[in-house]
């Protein structure tokens, strides 16, 4: 797997445009008046944990995604990505708005972007580019909507599989509409957008925080359409940009057709690029050790590979490769020990040894610049082994809304 995607790694992350009007090379110097608001980290089209469009793509259709900035602003501009598309990406043309009701944005607020001055752009296959700058006001914690129209046929769709919120699909021409009617499709996925930032508001005293991880960061077992994941939690609670950089299944060691990259060759395209992110708050490795003992289960998940026996020597060697490539930024690291998941697919004797060693080390290796022990916090007080009921998922291996918060308020003296 690592050697067939290792072609697209490269040049995703080596041959990228950067904005509207930047050709591919080297990245340039991060402006400072610019932060990241919103992400997602694109991933490979797949069939994932539930049905998308990823694979089929679009044709002759608008795509309207709705997402939440978590910073004000009075400029936007979007990110999109063809990190993962194997030609180039036709955007016949794409507009901003504010947020109503579901696939509805507020009359008056529409705004068409432009890229390099035009209304359609061209992502090249393996890249990604930002928008120009349009005037839209934001408020903090604002949905804004995102609309492109795909007026020719543009193959499988590097995406986001697990949104927690729907996007919308119509057939033609709709990027202007203030209504909804026209878009009677619904996925909860994104695609193509990858970033939304912000310039003009309140300059964040101590900058952007990036949480980095697989579902439990991405938000797995939360309400959808509430906003109501860990990074959302947290962003209601700090004064701060908060991007959530989290994964569905993604591991640390291992690249997966299913759920992303491997985290070591990610984090930077995924984390330390987000403009203005002074702090990364990592919290990863039950897939690498909970996979292997998954395989062992009856009816074992298809989806769960690679499943190799991972040793807590080797998830160490890899947290220390983010530790240092956030440090050679100047980005602080905060550690989070692994959050109790006995009773689950991924548990077993090996995984038990594993995460236990693995926690003891994120909590007294001194490393992080900060440690949250999720493990103990979140422990089922009856086995500290297992989650605590009041805030698991019916899987156990999850969080729900509650669980979230608990994280959320964990966290945030840290960042």
């Amino acid at each position: 797997m690592k050697k067939l995607l290792a072609p697209l790694l490269a040049a995703a992350l080596g041959l990228t445009l950067l904005s509207g009007t930047q050709t591919a090379g080297a990245r340039p110097a991060p402006d400072p008046r610019w932060h990241a608001a919103w992400g997602a980290a694109p991933q490979l089209p797949a069939t994932g944990f539930t049905a998308n469009w990823s694979q089929e793509g679009f044709s002759r259709q608008t795509l309207r995604q709705v997402v939440r900035v978590t910073e004000d602003g009075d400029r936007v501009r979007i990110r999109l990505s063809n990190a993962y598309g194997t030609s180039p990406l036709a955007v016949t043309g794409a507009t901003v708005a504010r947020t109503t009701t579901g696939a509805a944005v507020e009359p008056g607020s529409v705004r068409h972007l432009t890229f390099g001055g035009k209304r359609s752009v061209s992502v090249p296959a393996h890249g990604e580019l930002r928008s120009d700058p349009a005037r839209l006001d934001l408020g903090r914690l604002e949905s804004v909507t995102v609309t492109l129209y795909l007026a020719g046929t543009t193959g499988p769709a590097t995406f986001h599989s697990q949104a927690w919120a729907d996007s919308y699909r119509a057939e033609g021409d709709h990027r202007a509409d203030t209504t909804g009617h026209a878009f009677t499709a619904r996925s909860r996925s994104w695609y193509y957008l990858n970033g939304v930032e912000v310039s003009g508001g309140t300059p964040p005293r101590k900058g952007g925080v990036v949480l980095f991880g697989d579902s439990i960061t991405d938000g797995f077992g939360s309400t959808p359409n509430a906003d109501r994941r860990y990074s959302d939690a947290l962003a209601e609670r700090i004064d701060r940009p908060v991007v959530n950089a989290g994964i569905g299944g993604n591991l640390v060691l291992n690249d997966s057709a299913w759920y992303g990259e491997r985290s070591t060759a990610r984090f930077r395209r995924d984390a330390l690029d987000q403009p203005g992110v002074t702090t990364v708050a990592l919290l990863q490795g039950v897939n690498d050790i909970g996979f292997a003992e998954a395989a062992l289960k009856p009816d074992p998940q298809p989806t769960y590979k690679p499943s190799p026996v991972v040793t807590s020597a080797e998830l160490i060697s890899a947290y220390r490769r983010l530790i240092d490539a956030a440090h050679a930024r100047g980005v602080r690291v905060v550690g989070s020990t692994l959050l109790p998941f006995k009773g689950t697919s991924h548990w077993g004797p090996t995984a038990e040894r594993t995460s236990a060693e693995v926690n003891h080390w994120i909590r007294t290796s001194g490393e992080f610049d900060a440690v949250v022990d999720f493990q103990r916090l979140l422990a089922d007080p009856k086995d500290p082994k297992a989650l605590n009921p009041a805030y698991a998922d019916a899987d156990r291996l999850h969080p729900n809304d509650a669980g979230y918060r608990v994280m959320a308020a964990a966290v945030a003296p840290l960042v």
